[in-house]
């Protein structure tokens, strides 16, 4: 680790901080309806999205409408870029010609886009249509995203409400993260990227004479515009199949920066909505501090581990840090900074090859993605995946003082306490539970590229991923198979609207309770304590639940290391 390094740690948090508060007050004030620098342009637009649709933005919805409003939209969302996809050799914008995607990775890529996850069992560039990346995935990214984002306001608003019977309308809610907060960020940053050198075109792959005088063909493609909203919406399905580590999607120093802040804007500063909209910042400043030194807690672990290099290679006297699978470019700091950021974020976006990655490197986005898509998380999913973790953390503190736990003038009881619980271990279930089933069957064990602890953990960390809806990978698994397409696809679909639907009932249980005025007794959210109690319960649940498999992968595979034990290719 260098003090350049740290510098550049530094700078990239600074920048995350100072965008908090604008972006905040910016989002409170378009979920609450009031008027923005915006409206005058995009309100008539807005109003006319209603008429069009039959929508009367003045009703508002139960949360068992909102959530089967979501439901629906999303499962015609699904069927329509299904057809997309395997459609896609008779539909305009092909000019490579690629054909109809099989059924099976169709299937997984729909149900990838669909939840935000954006896990790519293919290379986009030689696989998919320009239509295919455009109406079908960048389509998705932007309202994959933009549920997220509703649900945190809807669970928020169930915090801030009092004796209320509704949460919002998840067709308003949708229409204004959409049209006020991702399109006009993405402009710019489309220019930005352009500026940048990454290609936005519709012409097809040019040849170009290499220095040896041999032919290669570069792919070429809307390239920037999905760059946009996959970063902000964190979404992470790259245009190509090397993602954000390809000098086309991410061709500066400067690009790979703003990139990692876009990660992080949105979700970061869902925070300062959540403070603001139920009339007390520090709240939010709270959350915002507990995901921060988790943050930063497991960066130093993977720049450390990085910058250490490999412990077989250490004791054969070759040091200078770990550089394989990175792109040198970007080097040991930028491909840490990245990895931490995307997995800590739920975007799935890669600059450099995570299964290159020491033991303990590549073992912090594991976790990461394991406490439950919390540390910053995916848009609006970080903020009501950690709200969740607080329910919980009020729970536990009510039990320790012998009183009613409340949370900004709620008391929280048990029916809030069930579904917390329900959406927190329905991770666990499809990430051990499916690891399990691959490790078992022949079809999983075919996939893994190497023996012994990081071929477990290849498996481990694939369905953490899409469970998580996080969408990154080892990319030492052979994933584009039936087996793994559909397993992975369950994963994804579950770990996303299994987790919604509790998160629902919560908000639509809170709104319907009475304000309860604070007393002597009650736990103060705002401090350092509560801060510690949040994080300490996030890594205790995590901890228990999955240090056992943590150990028999990249644990092991660090002890074994470290003893000069290593593992032949091969699954």
């Amino acid at each position: 680790m260098t003090l350049d390094g740290w510098i550049q740690i530094a700078l990239f948090c600074a920048v995350v901080l100072a965008l908090v508060k604008p972006l905040g007050l910016y989002m409170a004030r378009v979920f609450s309806g009031e008027r923005t620098p915006l409206t005058p342009l995009l309100a008539p637009i807005e109003r006319g999205l209603y008429r069009a649709a039959g929508i009367d933005a003045r009703h508002e919805q139960t949360w068992l409408a909102y959530g089967f409003a979501l439901l629906a939209f999303h499962a015609l969302g699904f069927l329509l870029l299904y057809a997309i996809l395997r459609l896609q050799d008779v539909l305009p914008l092909n000019p490579m010609g690629q054909a109809g995607v099989a059924p099976d990775l169709a299937f997984n890529t729909a149900a990838s886009f669909v939840t935000n996850t954006n896990w790519q069992n293919y290379a986009g560039e030689s696989t998919l249509s320009y239509l295919a990346q455009m109406l079908g995935l960048t389509h998705q990214n932007f309202l994959s995203a933009a549920t997220g984002i509703a649900l945190a306001v809807a669970l928020i608003r169930g915090f801030s409400r009092a004796s209320a019977r509704t949460v919002g309308s998840f067709w308003v809610d949708l229409t204004r993260c959409t049209l006020y907060v991702l399109l006009p960020a993405c402009v710019p940053l489309t220019l930005f990227y352009v500026w940048q050198g990454m290609p936005q075109t519709f012409h097809p792959s040019v040849e170009a004479t290499t220095l040896e005088g041999a032919r290669q063909s570069l792919a070429l493609g809307p390239v920037a515009s999905q760059v946009a909203i996959k970063m902000l919406g964190t979404n992470g399905g790259g245009f190509f199949n090397a993602n954000a580590a390809h000098p086309f999607e991410n061709p500066t120093a400067l690009a790979n920066f703003v990139q990692m802040v876009s990660i992080f804007a949105l979700g970061a500063a869902l925070t300062n909505v959540f403070g603001r909209m139920v009339g007390d910042e520090r709240q939010g400043w709270a959350i915002l501090a507990a995901m921060g030194a988790l943050f930063l807690a497991g960066l130093a672990v993977t720049y450390g581990s990085e910058a250490a290099g490999s412990p077989v290679l250490d004791g054969l006297g070759l040091t200078g840090g770990n550089l394989e699978g990175k792109e040198v470019r970007f080097g040991i700091l930028g491909s840490a900074l990245f990895a931490v950021v995307t997995t800590a974020a739920s975007c799935g976006a890669v600059n450099a090859m995570h299964d290159s990655f020491t033991a303990l490197g590549g073992m912090i986005p594991m976790i990461n993605m394991q406490l439950g898509e919390i540390i910053v998380g995916g848009v609006g999913a970080g903020l009501y995946g950690i709200l969740v973790f607080v329910v919980v953390a009020i729970f536990v503190a009510g039990l320790m003082v012998g009183r009613t736990p409340e949370y900004l003038g709620k008391k929280i009881e048990a029916r809030e306490v069930k579904m917390a619980m329900l959406a927190i271990l329905c991770l666990p279930l499809m990430m051990l539970g499916l690891t399990a089933l691959a490790t078992i069957l022949p079809a999983g064990l075919a996939g893994p590229a190497n023996a012994g602890p990081h071929g477990f953990s290849e498996i481990l960390y694939a369905f953490t991923s899409a469970a998580a809806n996080n969408g990154s990978a080892f990319a030492g698994l052979t994933g584009n198979t039936p087996f793994y397409n559909a397993t992975l696809a369950a994963g994804m679909l579950f770990g996303r609207f299994f987790v919604i639907i509790p998160a629902l009932a919560i908000a639509g249980s809170l709104a319907g309770k009475k304000r309860v005025p604070a007393s002597s007794g009650t736990l103060p959210t705002h401090g350092g304590l509560f801060v510690g109690l949040l994080v300490g319960v996030i890594l205790i649940v995590g901890g228990l639940t999955f240090f056992p498999s943590l150990a028999l992968g990249p644990v092991v595979e660090h002890l074994a290391g470290a003893a000069g034990q290593t593992f032949p290719a091969g699954g």
